[in-house]
Parts: structure tokens; sequence; C-alpha cells
């Protein structure tokens, strides 16, 4: 009786299989590599450079900090969108973060009116507040 529902079990089992998807291409489908040019050098620093037959362009450079050991790089790229719209973008990327701009990046809308001195006074104090506070954990955690 076990064999036979061991049996009935391992048929009920579903069997998984997988191939690789096939692909759905055309000539047309393939867009050529005009340029594809990179350097890597020894000591870190790099260039890109590629573009495509369907105007897609990309540079990029970046080399190591040597202070940090982060990569400052920076670059640009370009393409033409699906409804035809030119897309270029710079970028630059170090200590202070990603950096783009590009004239299609949106932008936040200006402050509606400048802040009142009394609230930049109370966020001076409020600041300073956290600093003593800091401090007075620091020189208790000294005295231990």
């Amino acid at each position: 009786m076990k064999f036979v529902i061991l049996v009935a079990v391992a048929l009920a089992v579903p069997q998984l299989s997988y191939s690789a998807p096939t692909l759905a291409s055309s000539e047309e489908d393939v867009v050529p590599i005009l340029k594809d040019e990179r350097v890597h050098e020894q000591d870190g620093k790099f260039t890109v450079d590629v573009e495509t037959g369907n105007g897609i362009r990309l540079s990029h450079a970046g080399s190591p900090n040597t202070d940090t050991g982060a990569v400052i790089q920076a670059g640009q790229y370009s393409y033409t969108a699906p409804d035809g719209t030119e897309v270029a973008l710079k970028f630059v990327a170090n200590e202070n973060g990603y950096q783009p701009e590009s004239p299609l990046l949106p932008v936040a809308p200006a402050f509606p009116h400048p802040i009142p001195q009394f609230v930049l006074d109370q966020i001076a104090f409020a600041a300073a507040e956290d600093a003593a506070r800091a401090r007075a954990q620091l020189d208790d955690s000294h005295e231990d």
C-alpha cells in the first residue's frame, strides 16, 4: 500500500522543465555598434566611448580617488526617445553623489515665499542644541 501511495504522489508532482527562450528577431532588430572604444589603465583610470547605429552615444570616464578609494566619474549620453525627442544628459559622480544635468530633468519649484528670520533662528537654535547634546554624550563616554 505504501508503494502505491508513493507512486501516486510521485506522478502527481508537476514536472518542471526549463528551456531557453527563443528570440523572435529579424534583421531589422539588429542595431550595429559603430564605435566601441574602451580603455582601462593599470592605475584604475578608464574611458568608454560607444556609438550605435540607432543614434545612441555614450562617453564616460573615471578615475579612482586616492583619498577615499571611490571612483570619480563623468560622462554624457544621448539618444532619441520614441516620440522623437532628443535626450541628452551629462553627469558627474563624485564625493557629492550623482549629479545629472539635462534640460529634460524635472526641477523643483522655487519656494513660494522667503523663509522668515524667526524660523531660520529656530533652525539654528535646534542645530546648536543637537551639537551640544552630541558633545555632552561624547564627554560622558570618555569619562567611563
